[in-house]
């Protein structure tokens, strides 16, 4: 893992955004999670850009992106989004696919902006349930917050782990990555911004999830909606409130697969992103073992 893929870089609203774009077709943009980065969709930007229109981007304050020059919340972020699909020309509609928090930030974007979003595809989506791995939920208490996102190897190798449920992800390069992540400038403040906007030491605040909820529920977006089944960091259970929240979406729990399926499992997550943009429609996907396991 490095930062040595071909990026790029545009201003955003006054601010420095790195970005990657490739391939002819229907737009793609896809979303990370908190403290991470663009890199974290390299294997889907390889697999999709052959058919496909691919963008990804750092998350404003994340990566090597200048931070928002505001509070960070999920609607400043869906809103940093939009702006990036101006400054890029894309006037719309966009399949849109999030990776935790960036599948929170991908409903947001689709509730306020709805003409811009042809489907989402939501990967291990924060937003569907309060328990949260216990690493953010030590954020809400000052100054521990803080402490605990100073920079240093070992943390890095504990987050890496901690995405992976095949250990022969955790690799030196994407412990090294992380690491360099950690050490942006902007990193902490974001990270803990966002964390704090979201949650609290009893986990992921309910008010604003049901109302992203209900609101998108409202809404007639194909949705898919993906997990794995051994993710660490927001556990599998919420594929079952998924389907209660939203009925209409399709749903695919990976088996032995943590909470990066774009990356454990790259090629049939690629296979199941082109099967739905397909169809383009709210059937249900036939499920795997493991998910009709989960769901009795």
């Amino acid at each position: 893992m490095s930062t040595s893929t071909a990026t790029c870089y545009l201003t955003v609203r006054g601010r420095q955004v790195r970005y990657r774009v490739e391939g002819t077709g229907t737009p793609v943009i896809l979303l990370h999670g908190i403290g991470r980065s663009l890199e974290d969709w390299t294997e889907q930007h390889e697999l999709l850009r052959a058919r496909y229109r691919v963008y990804s981007l750092d998350l404003a304050g994340s990566g090597w992106s200048e931070p928002l020059d505001e509070l960070y919340t999920l609607q400043a972020l869906a809103r940093f989004v939009a702006g990036f699909l101006d400054a890029v020309e894309v006037a719309g509609p966009v399949h849109v696919v999030g990776n935790s928090l960036g599948g929170a930030v991908a409903m947001q974007l689709a509730v306020d902006a709805p003409h811009r979003v042809a489907s989402l595809a939501l990967v291990n989506s924060a937003g569907f349930g309060r328990e949260v791995t216990i690493g953010l939920r030590l954020l809400a208490i000052r100054p521990l917050g803080r402490l605990l996102l100073r920079p240093s190897r070992f943390s890095s190798r504990q987050i890496v782990r901690s995405l992976f449920h095949d250990p022969t992800f955790v690799t030196p390069a994407r412990i090294e990555h992380t690491l360099t992540l950690a050490q942006q400038p902007h990193a902490t403040r974001a990270y803990l911004e966002t964390a704090r906007a979201l949650g609290t030491i009893r986990g992921v605040r309910p008010q604003w999830r049901k109302a992203l909820l209900r609101s998108l529920a409202e809404l007639d977006i194909p949705t898919l909606i993906v997990w794995g089944d051994r993710d660490l960091i927001l556990p599998a259970v919420h594929l079952n409130a998924a389907r209660t929240y939203l009925p209409r979406a399709q749903t695919h729990l990976f088996p032995d697969t943590g909470h990066m399926p774009q990356v454990e499992r790259a090629e049939a997550f690629s296979q199941l992103l082109e099967k739905f943009w397909e169809t383009g429609s709210n059937t249900a996907l036939e499920h795997s073992e493991s998910d009709r396991h989960l769901s009795r």
